[in-house]
């Protein structure tokens, strides 16, 4: 049931002022040192939590046995003693030893494994975005409740100090009334390229466990990516089957900031997306351009994704020019009646402006989001916890609710976009800016066929998450899981 938002800023207000202690006690690694920690999956994001962690870490989980067996080499090196290896899951969480899990898996294996988790007893830290789609998100959240377990959302921007004070500073209302916000996720992404033959999963990596409740349906990506890795180890973020887009791999963190700093407790009531994957014929399906924006009635939040350069001429140097929007590249923007407050990506600062684009006020200083997860397992309070479960579950659900409303989508003249969209000036103005930065990197987005993709305007029930006005987009709120992959249904066994 979602709690009311004096209550939500009321509980926010208290975590902040509980962190700014814990992080800052000597006592914590002391205080935590004995809660035994396996890390599942850490090609990527998950070698940063072993860091984290440090030697709580007792187990590691991971498909690919060359991965698997390398960390386990380096880690023996380095902390002079053997650490047990697993490459299923479920096998670890038999283990009677292990108090909590770090999941740092593809999207589309999130879920399944917290809730396998929280079966089993064990706290869970998932990386973002914590599902793969909106109904999976819920029943994270019923496996919290329900098995009474401490599960965090990697948006480590909430253990920031800094972010903190300004979300605070924002609600408060020190900028005058929130008029809306708007996110930038200007990343580099180029082509995955894409083959006539179906992938073929190397030898090491065990493709069973890898797709898990994923369509075992062919995929025609080439066996390797420009930098000579396997593709699965990242591509899969660009293949609806198994990820979510930019949105949901970098611009989750930003979606994040922005409901928080919104103090909005639930989803948006409407949602519509304009985009495509444009530049480019490879093998992704998600959006590498896309507008969503989230209908709040207070303030709507606005998210812009481009992994485009800035002109076809830049595209010998991608990571040097890329678009950006009042200074904001990767960010967020909280527009305000007084001025307007900027959070970037580096997640332990934040400036505040006055209408002139002066400076007010500027915050700086982090936090450990693995130390705040800590704490609370150790005090079994989940209350301590900066990003609960349903915290992240909402930011993530934002984000599918872009990607569902793009694949609902038609292809449509550019003029004819224009015209549905002209009535909302907020909306209209970003198209503008995708326009040109379209046009700029000479994508024919004016010829009579269109090339851009319009959403539908999505009417969604904030209180059950389902959609009032569109059965198609009701069936995308899950998926058809592959058995024996299955997340079990837990609201409809309450």
């Amino acid at each position: 049931m979602p709690i009311s938002r004096r209550k939500f800023l009321a509980a926010t207000a208290a975590s902040v002022g509980s962190l700014a202690l814990s992080d800052s006690s000597s006592a914590l690694a002391a205080d935590t040192a004995d809660i035994r920690v396996a890390v599942i999956g850490f090609n990527n994001q998950g070698s940063g939590h072993i860091r984290n962690l440090g030697n709580r870490v007792k187990a590691l989980c991971d498909v690919d046995q060359l991965v698997l067996q390398k960390k386990a080499q380096e880690l023996k090196e380095e902390w002079g003693q053997s650490i047990d290896t697993f490459t299923d899951y479920r096998r670890l969480l038999d283990r009677d030893d292990i108090d909590a899990v770090s999941i740092a898996t593809p999207n589309h294996t999130h879920a399944l494994i917290t809730v396998a988790a929280a079966q089993a007893g064990k706290h869970v830290y998932v990386e973002k975005p914590v599902s793969h789609n909106i109904w999976e998100g819920r029943q994270m959240v019923e496996a919290a409740r329900r098995y009474n377990r401490i599960i965090q959302c990697g948006t480590q921007s909430r253990s920031s100090q800094a972010l903190q004070q300004a979300a605070e500073y924002v609600r408060n209302g020190q900028l005058g009334k929130i008029q809306y916000a708007l996110c930038t996720c200007f990343k580099p992404r180029q082509s995955i390229g894409k083959s006539n033959q179906p992938f073929r999963f190397p030898e090491q990596v065990d493709s069973n466990l890898w797709l898990g409740p994923a369509s075992g349906d062919s995929f025609y990506r080439p066996q390797k990516n420009s930098v000579g890795s396997y593709n699965p180890h990242y591509d899969w973020h660009w293949d609806f089957n198994t990820g979510n887009g930019d949105m949901g791999n970098q611009g989750i963190h930003q979606m994040d900031i922005a409901r928080w700093f919104l103090g909005e407790d639930r989803l948006a009531p409407r949602v519509l997306s304009i985009g495509g994957r444009l530049g480019y014929d490879d093998a992704g399906n998600t959006p590498n351009t896309q507008i969503t924006y989230l209908d709040y009635p207070d303030a709507p939040l606005i998210f812009e994704t481009r992994g485009l350069p800035r002109s076809k001429q830049a595209q010998q140097n991608w990571g040097d020019s890329m678009d950006n929007y009042r200074g904001s590249v990767i960010g967020v923007i909280v527009q305000c009646e007084r001025g307007h407050l900027f959070s970037s990506n580096k997640y332990d600062e934040a400036v505040a402006f006055d209408r002139e684009g002066n400076e007010l006020k500027r915050w700086e200083g982090g936090g450990s989001h693995h130390d705040n997860w800590l704490s609370a397992i150790q005090a079994g309070d989940a209350g301590k916890l900066n990003a609960e479960i349903r915290e992240g579950h909402l930011s993530s659900s934002l984000c599918h609710l872009g990607g569902i409303s793009h694949q609902l989508g038609e292809e449509l003249p550019t003029m004819e976009i224009v015209e549905r969209i002209q009535g909302n000036p907020l909306l209209s103005s970003s198209f503008d800016r995708m326009a040109a930065h379209l046009r700029a990197n000479d994508i024919d987005i004016d010829g009579s066929l269109g090339a851009i993709t319009l959403g539908p305007w999505l009417e969604l029930d904030s209180e059950t998450e389902t959609f009032t006005n569109n059965e198609e987009a009701n069936q995308l709120r899950s998926r058809i899981q592959r058995a024996p992959f299955v997340v079990p249904d837990l609201e409809r066994d309450s």
